[in-house]
């Protein structure tokens, strides 16, 4: 959640009790999980949660797989009933079927190691599949092992075989049942109550994901059979990714700015297939795919998209010498603005954030599809000039608009900026100016050390709020209860930006928020407490790059004439390491910011040009281990905390468990 130095886990292990032992902590209390187990412990890891979202990534790891074989050139026709309990599903394809004879190294059939081994498949070798979404070969038996009971259906080498499996386990070998033509795999699985409750599957949303693989799969034949309404749909789009284009602009009521679409398909290196047009859309508005995967949060094939159409756009105004209106800058958002686009890239080796695939990662992709499209698009524009105009018109009246918005909203807060201080809490010693964007908090601990801070602060752009002893834990406390709570509802009124659905970052009075504790284990425990807070309720200033922590020092060595400053006694060890053997050393260590001279806390700490602070981030590839650590280690469940806190006994000093 934060740079390595500062970690989130080591604020809270200040609640174990000195003199505890040891002793009783052996290697029989240690859990090897094995098979499948890990994944119903923690299933969030493997589909990002329990509930809705989770469930549905279900049908779609199975629903991939199948699609996959389409994208293969090995099948024509996908298949998917969702049974009448609404929660059993059937995904059914026509391609080759998975392969049923006993592996030579592990002794079982093919199908049961796939069904029941992570990392087992057949694509990690790209003589099977030259591109697939499925790579990491642990979606089939994941679902597995989420579902109460799975019935996989094997036709090929003219026989039909079934394995039933158990909640991941197989209730017996591959039975051949008879003879049969034609080659395909059926999956017929029902999600655990035990894991998803009594949630049932959305026909709706079922039918939208088979909607888009058949649009990216043109020539590729979708059979919906819904059993809860009685309803049989075929969904097949020959047109394709264009289709697409045409499908969401008319679904999103957006007007295009000329009836000029740009429609790029390349089928080698990588494979490439996009459409875009510009729209009377307020926003941009980007779909992207890679191996029929729908990546939610772009990643870098979409990047290299939008890189690709600024470049294009940039080096057309530049070749024809357009003029832009004086004191107009055309920023990308701009260029951008009002974009649809679809993005459909088939790669070998993709690289995704996660099993959940929502993020391509892989660094060579961004420039491969800048390099294909870009060339392609300007040319475009230069043949197609009145079409050219006319977006280059939408995108000066975007300018326009932005510059005309940013000087509207500079405005109102020139003129509420004392307005809003009325409501701040009594507390909050408040800079003096009012740009947000030259303005800090620094949330303290305690009164006394608020006092040092105050003083020593520079009034013009640093703010003050004192705490006083630990917070409320928002991640056992209801939003009603976190806004009765006096510590956490000062924080909000000092913000300025609200909370839940009141929260607007527009409103943000500070553009950084620094928290500022001892450098202790109960400081440690209160930044946590905090950052606990600002991830449940205020996420998106964590997401925005607002929050940071202090680092104040414990530590104060005098030594030479010179003074050092520690923050932690690894700190300490290596300037004393480094100083003569002839030096008089004189070290002092703060029992807390309260006992530091407001002097010696501003050079140390709230000094811009000499303080060191830790941005508080939340890495992409780490957002589902983040959730988990946070529910384990701030949640109402002792044994979670236990062991997520004797996880990290070796990196904090003094600890008894």
């Amino acid at each position: 959640m934060m740079d390595s130095s500062a970690s989130t886990p080591s604020a809270s292990p200040s609640k174990a009790k000195k003199g505890s032992s040891v002793s009783g902590y052996t290697a029989s209390d240690i859990t090897v999980l094995e098979g499948l187990e890990p994944v119903r412990k923690r299933p969030g890891m493997y589909i990002g949660g329990t509930g809705a979202p989770g469930l549905h990534h279900l049908v779609w790891e199975i629903v991939d797989n199948a699609v996959d074989e389409v994208i293969n050139g090995h099948a024509t026709t996908v298949s998917v009933t969702l049974h009448k309990d609404g929660r059993t599903v059937t995904v059914q394809d026509n391609g080759r079927g998975i392969p049923v004879d006993i592996h030579p190294t592990h002794g079982k059939s093919a199908l049961e190691l796939i069904l029941t081994t992570l990392h087992a498949g057949g694509k990690f070798d790209q003589n099977n599949y030259i591109t697939s979404g499925g790579l990491h070969g642990v979606g089939s038996s994941v679902v597995n092992a989420l579902s109460s009971d799975m019935v996989a259906t094997i036709t090929r080498t003219g026989g039909k075989f079934v394995q039933e499996y158990r909640r991941g386990k197989p209730k017996d070998t591959v039975k051949r049942i008879g003879d049969a033509r034609g080659s395909g795999t059926s999956i017929r699985f029902t999600p655990d109550v035990e894991i998803f409750g009594d949630l049932v599957l959305d026909p709706e949303l079922i039918y939208e994901h088979l909607e888009v693989s058949a649009f990216l799969n043109k020539g590729m034949k979708v059979i919906f059979k819904d059993d809860t309404s009685g309803t049989r749909t075929e969904i097949q789009h020959d047109g394709g990714v264009l289709d697409f284009l045409e499908h969401t602009i008319t679904l999103r009521e957006n007007r295009k700015t000329t009836d000029q679409v740009l429609h790029i398909e390349r089928k080698q290196g990588p494979r490439l297939e996009i459409a875009l047009a510009w729209t009377d859309a307020p926003r941009e508005y980007f779909k992207s795919f890679v191996n029929g995967i729908p990546t939610r949060d772009g990643g870098t094939h979409e990047q290299g998209l939008k890189d690709a159409v600024v470049k294009a756009v940039r080096n057309y105004i530049d070749t024809h010498e357009i003029s832009i209106p004086r004191g107009l800058s055309i920023s990308s958002d701009d260029i951008r603005e009002g974009l649809v686009a679809i993005c459909s890239t088939f790669l070998v080796e993709p690289q995704f954030q996660g099993q959940t695939k929502d993020k391509l990662n892989n660094p060579e992709t961004r420039g491969q599809v800048d390099g294909a499209v870009r060339p392609i698009l300007e040319q475009w524009l230069h043949t197609n000039k009145s079409t050219a105009d006319a977006i280059l018109m939408r995108i000066v009246m975007s300018a326009k608009a932005r510059q005309a918005s940013r000087a509207a909203t500079d405005q109102v807060r020139r003129k509420s900026a004392t307005t809003r201080r009325l409501n701040l809490p009594g507390k909050l010693a408040d800079c003096s100016n009012s740009n947000p964007t030259e303005c800090e908090l620094f949330i303290v601990e305690g009164d006394s050390a608020g006092g040092s801070a105050k003083q020593g602060r520079d009034r013009l752009t640093q703010a003050i709020l004192p705490l006083r002893g630990k917070v409320l834990n928002a991640e056992q406390a209801p939003l009603k209860k976190v806004l009765n709570n006096n510590e956490l509802s000062d924080i909000v009124r000092a913000l300025g930006c609200g909370i839940g659905k009141d929260f607007n970052a527009d409103r943000l009075r500070y553009h950084k928020i620094i928290l500022l504790m001892d450098a202790d284990s109960d400081g440690h425990h209160i930044a946590t407490l905090l950052l606990t807070f600002f991830y449940r309720y205020l996420r998106p200033l964590i997401e925005d790059g607002y929050v940071f922590l202090a680092q104040p020092p414990l530590y104060k060595v005098e030594a030479g004439g010179r003074t050092h400053w520690a923050s932690d006694d690894a700190e300490k060890d290596a300037i004393l390491a480094k100083l003569p053997a002839r030096y008089k050393v004189e070290i002092s260590r703060f029992k807390g910011l309260g006992e530091m001279m407001p002097k010696t806390l501003y050079e140390t700490t709230l000094a811009p040009d000499k303080r060191r602070l830790l941005k508080v981030t939340i890495p992409e590839g780490d957002r589902l281990e983040t959730e988990q650590v946070i529910t384990d280690l701030m949640g109402k469940d002792p044994s979670t905390r236990f062991r997520e806190i004797t996880s990290w006994m070796d990196l904090v000093e003094d600890l008894d468990v």
